[in-house]
């Protein structure tokens, strides 16, 4: 009889659908509520996609997941309230909530002074409340497995398959070796009840693969020569598609999809799919070395949650690391991006896992770092900021300066009505920094929608002293008044793009939450938090409104002291 070994997962959703991904035992056929779906097979393992369509607009209802007619979920016992299928309604308020940087959670880790999981937490309270207060969708962005950084766990599993006395030693090597991760993470029972109730969108981030994944091309060059690194490539980008990546494809683009249609005819046939992925990985990693014979791989992707379009931008394998160019992704990508800017919405939510808009110190150090690495002040300079870069995670959209610069005037354009209708607010949410801040942009000419940057990292990590004595130090009007110079002697170009910070930085294990309704929106920041002799709860650190009535001229930052502009 089959197993349902992971899952379910709710992915993608509209008003009369809902996709939801599962693992399995064996082969089987995989029913949920009368719509099918045959598993395919990758090195082994059994995965399927169920598209549930044909549902009405705004509704909900339970439902169970069969495995050859045995119904596997909801488990027998549950303490869990019973599994939803929600469709969005398009007049009803939207409830989104996003962060990144999660470890997994096995008891052993806060033995090492982690702080509660927030997404656990979010979990367990969400148990407790009417299904209207349930979110309508996730958004996970990055870092959801730690593949350069495994637990208790995983290394047993690790050394019970292979040598660890050399590389890539207790970091995992390969396919096999992500699916454990994904298992540890994503069987969690919080987290599992979680996701099989929310929908979820997710993208990489460098830890899902390794620390400054694809920082520079000598990164890349030297990453290269290592015996393990091709291994690692292969299994985490193959992993990726099957436990990420699928999901967030949209039921129109899964019928048009050539890798999906090919994966699908396989495991109709019974052919296992994993060499088809493995070339997939190969050519999607070649793009970065500027390949132009290998292009054509986009994990960014659209998903409008009624009118309100969120635009998830791949900041780590859709890079361009060559002798003579770097970019944060490349011109096609842009090109795609900013096709997707045109149309007709309420809101906008740019999803990058790493944030656009930095401390000002750190934004003028990156800037520098980039110049110096690029040889504005020689050689020998060069190769020391090179140094700098990998120790100091020197890699954001700041060391990006002309990618920094063309998002900046893609926004700046919504901003102004110059792709369409304006819309009521635009985001850029974010994580990687292992704090969380609200912050506001202006251009030059400015525009008249509000650009926020919203940052929410980690869900949970632990957060180094050092860490926030850092993001803390680079926040402040002194310490930007050093690096500015700095910057310009290295010969960076003044941006017209300048921010203010509304809030934080904040630390701690946090979500954050928007709740949209009509025109209007609003930020929350929520961080976990534990009471000697009581379980976990969610304290709210900051509520900023990003978007106000259209009859309406109050400026919805005013709650927050005035602060001065730095850049």
């Amino acid at each position: 009889m089959a197993e349902l070994v992971l899952g379910p997962v709710l992915r993608h959703v509209t008003e009369t659908s809902v996709t939801l991904w599962v693992e399995t035992d064996v082969a089987c056929e995989v029913d949920v509520l009368g719509r099918t779906a045959r598993t395919f097979c990758v090195h082994g393992h059994h995965y399927a996609l169920v598209v549930v369509d044909g549902l009405e607009p705004g509704s909900q209802q339970q439902y169970e997941v069969r495995l050859d007619d045995t119904v596997v979920w909801p488990e027998r016992e549950s303490v869990y309230p019973p599994s939803l299928l929600r469709t969005l309604a398009p007049d009803r308020p939207q409830r989104l909530i996003f962060g990144s940087c999660r470890h997994a959670t096995p008891n052993a880790l806060e033995k090492l002074g982690y702080e509660p999981d927030a997404l656990d937490t979010y979990a367990q309270r969400m148990a407790t409340e009417e299904p209207s207060r349930w979110p309508d969708a996730v958004l996970l962005l990055g870092d959801q497995v730690y593949a350069d950084d495994t637990s208790p766990k995983t290394q047993e599993f690790i050394r019970d398959r292979r040598p660890v006395d050399a590389p890539p030693f207790l970091e995992v090597a390969d396919f096999e070796e992500y699916t454990v991760l994904y298992h540890e993470s994503w069987s969690d029972p919080d987290i599992r009840w979680l996701l099989a109730n929310v929908p979820s969108a997710m993208i990489f981030d460098d830890h899902d693969v390794r620390d400054d994944w694809n920082t520079s091309y000598e990164w890349r060059r030297d990453i290269e020569q290592t015996s393990w690194w091709r291994s690692r490539i292969i299994g985490g980008l193959t992993s990726y598609w099957v436990y990420q990546h699928l999901g967030n494809l949209a039921p129109d683009d899964l019928v048009t999809d050539s890798m999906w249609l090919a994966v699908r005819a396989a495991g109709d046939a019974g052919v296992d799919a994993g060499p088809l992925l493995e070339r997939l990985a190969a050519t999607a990693d070649a793009e970065v070395d500027g390949d132009q014979d290998a292009a054509g791989m986009r994990w960014s992707y659209k998903i409008d949650y009624g009118r309100t379009r969120v635009l998830v931008v791949d900041t780590r394998c859709g890079r361009i690391l060559t002798e003579t160019e770097r970019a944060m992704i490349s011109d096609a990508e842009f090109d795609w991006l900013a096709e997707q800017l045109d149309g007709d919405y309420d809101h906008l939510l740019i999803a990058s896992s790493l944030p656009w808009l930095l401390p000002w110190a750190i934004h003028h150090v990156e800037n520098w770092n980039e110049a110096l690495c690029a040889g504005s002040r020689g050689p020998r300079l060069a190769k020391f900021g090179e140094v700098v870069r990998r120790a100091a995670d020197l890699e954001h959209w700041a060391a990006f300066s002309d990618s920094f610069e063309r998002l900046g005037k893609l926004l700046a354009s919504v901003s102004r009505g110059e792709r369409g209708p304006k819309p009521a607010s635009i985001s850029v949410l974010s994580g990687d920094v292992h704090h969380a801040y609200v912050a506001k942009a202006s251009f030059d000419p400015p525009g008249s929608v509000p650009v926020y940057q919203l940052v929410v990292s980690p869900v949970h990590q632990t957060v180094p002293g050092a860490i926030k004595i850092g993001f803390t130090v680079g926040w402040s009007r002194t310490a930007a008044a050093i690096a500015r110079p700095l910057a310009r002697w290295a010969k960076v170009p003044k941006s017209p793009v300048r921010w203010e910070r509304l809030a934080g930085p904040f630390y701690g294990n946090e979500l954050g939450t928007l709740v949209i309704d009509g025109r209007v929106a609003r930020f929350s920041l929520e961080r976990a938090l534990r009471t000697p002799g009581s379980a976990p709860r969610l304290a709210t650190v900051n509520q900023t409104p990003l978007s106000w009535r259209d009859d309406t001229t109050a400026d919805p930052v005013a709650p927050f002291p005035a602060r001065a502009q730095l850049s």
